[in-house]
């Protein structure tokens, strides 16, 4: 089922939008070999302290039947680590990419943005791994202009991933949001029966969602580990996650988690 909303209630998201992107400025200005994934997480939760907003991830219920709640105001998931990694003491290291996935609710409304930052200099396969992951992202929201139903959207996001000799992660899918963090419909970046038969939806003025393409260098498989919420790649290669909260407007599509000028960091 998709939720519309009015042009006044996306203003609204925009605010947060633009607060989430404040908070990516910050992370991936202080990613660099000997920082802390904790320090980067601590940053992030006094800037939403600071402006008086709810983080959205700390404290979100696990799946799993007593699974503990996620702790932090960020995942941060580094190299292997495809989502929902767990900041804490780990120190980056030159040549590391480090995927920060974060987001806050501003006066009832949520923004919700993700990146993959390269610590120091990277080997050349994983930043056409960061290039393609960020690509993928902008080409989604260009075909979105174009395209009238999301499966039309999802099956170039597919083939463009295919053809760049990596794979897209199916595990995880993006989200409708708006008054909470994850909403219909689902957001698939993927093509197939599923989204064909039950998951499609049409692209119209008011909907919004959070497009979040996860990028494997090898399988798109992944496994859990121990701690009930980080996941990572089966085989042990990089994965790039990169993530807009964009509105589908009579104008043409709006990421509302861009900067002041409608920068981005693809």
């Amino acid at each position: 089922m998709e939720i519309l909303r009015s042009p006044r209630e996306i203003g609204l998201m925009r605010k947060a939008g633009l607060l989430v992107w404040e908070a990516h400025q910050i992370a991936g200005a202080m990613v660099r070999p000997g920082v802390t994934t904790g320090e980067i997480d601590g940053a992030l939760e006094r800037f939403f302290a600071e402006h008086g907003v709810v983080p959205l991830f700390k404290h979100v219920p696990n799946s799993q039947e007593g699974g503990p709640p996620f702790p932090a105001v960020t995942c941060i998931s580094v190299n292997e680590e495809v989502v929902h990694g767990i900041p804490g003491p780990r120190k980056l290291a030159e040549g590391d990419i480090v995927s920060i996935d974060t987001g806050c609710k501003l006066d009832g409304w949520c923004g919700d943005a993700a990146a993959t930052y390269a610590c120091g200099a990277v080997r050349p396969e994983v930043g056409r791994l960061l290039d393609v992951s960020r690509d993928v992202l902008q080409l989604a929201i260009d075909e979105m202009e174009r395209c009238r139903w999301w499966s039309e959207v999802a099956g170039q996001m597919e083939r463009f991933v295919r053809r760049h000799g990596f794979s897209m992660v199916e595990a995880f899918v993006g989200h409708g949001i708006g008054r909470d963090m994850h909403e219909d419909p689902q957001v698939p970046n993927f093509t197939g029966r599923r989204i064909r038969r039950t998951a499609d939806f049409r692209l119209m003025p008011g909907l919004v969602i959070a497009i979040e393409p996860m990028v494997n260098m090898g399988r798109k498989t992944v496994r859990q580990l121990a701690d009930r919420w980080t996941q990572v790649t089966r085989d042990g290669k990089p994965s790039a996650h990169f993530e807009h909260t964009v509105a589908v407007t009579a104008e043409g599509p709006y990421i509302l988690t861009a900067g002041p000028q409608g920068e981005t960091w693809s």
